[in-house]
C-alpha cells in the first residue's frame, strides 16, 4: 500500500499539501500519462506530485504536439491547467539533493527520468507510470491498471 513516511516533508510543507493521514499518495506521476480523467477521478482520496520541470516541459511541448495533431493548443494548455489543480508541483530546490542518487538509478535507460525518481525518493512515494524505464530504479512503480484496481478496492 503506497503511503508516506511520517513527517516526510517536516519543515518544508504541511498537511495542506496533502500529506494528511488516510490519504494515499503517488509521487512523480508524469503529466501526460496517466490521463487527467483518471487523476481527477481519485483527486479526493489521493495526492499526486510531479517535478516542477514536468509542468515546464508540458507547457513547452503542448503547442508543438497540438499543432501536429491539428488540435487547438489552448485546449491542451487548459487541460494542463486542470491537471495542475490536482497534481502538486514539487520545486527543484526540494528534490535536487537526490539528483546524484536518482541519476545513478535511472542509468543507462533515460537519464532525464532522474527528476521523477528524485521526487519519489524525497517523498518516499511510488511512481505511477507506464514507462518501464523506472523498473529496477529501487522505487516502487505502479501502472494505471494496478493503481485503479488498488483504489477501487477501498
Amino acid at each position: 500500500m503506497p503511503s508516506s513516511k511520517s513527517g516526510a516533508l517536516a519543515g518544508v510543507n504541511d498537511a495542506s499539501q496533502g500529506l494528511s493521514a488516510g490519504r494515499k499518495h503517488f509521487a512523480a506521476c508524469r503529466l501526460w500519462r496517466p490521463c487527467p480523467g483518471t487523476i481527477g477521478t481519485y483527486e479526493e482520496e489521493v495526492s499526486f506530485y510531479s517535478p516542477d520541470a514536468c509542468f515546464d516541459d508540458a507547457r513547452k511541448y503542448i503547442p508543438e504536439i497540438a499543432k501536429r495533431r491539428r488540435i487547438d493548443p489552448a485546449f491542451g494548455l487548459s487541460v494542463l491547467d486542470q491537471v495542475s489543480d490536482i497534481v502538486q508541483s514539487v520545486d527543484r530546490s526540494l528534490y535536487e539533493e537526490y539528483e546524484k542518487v536518482a541519476r545513478e538509478r535511472v542509468l543507462p535507460r533515460d537519464p532525464d527520468d532522474w527528476l521523477i525518481v528524485s521526487v519519489a525518493l524525497l517523498l518516499d512515494f511510488p511512481i505511477w507510470t507506464e514507462d518501464q524505464d523506472f523498473f529496477g530504479s529501487g522505487v516502487s512503480t505502479w501502472t494505471t491498471d494496478r493503481v485503479e484496481l488498488y483504489l477501487r478496492a477501498d
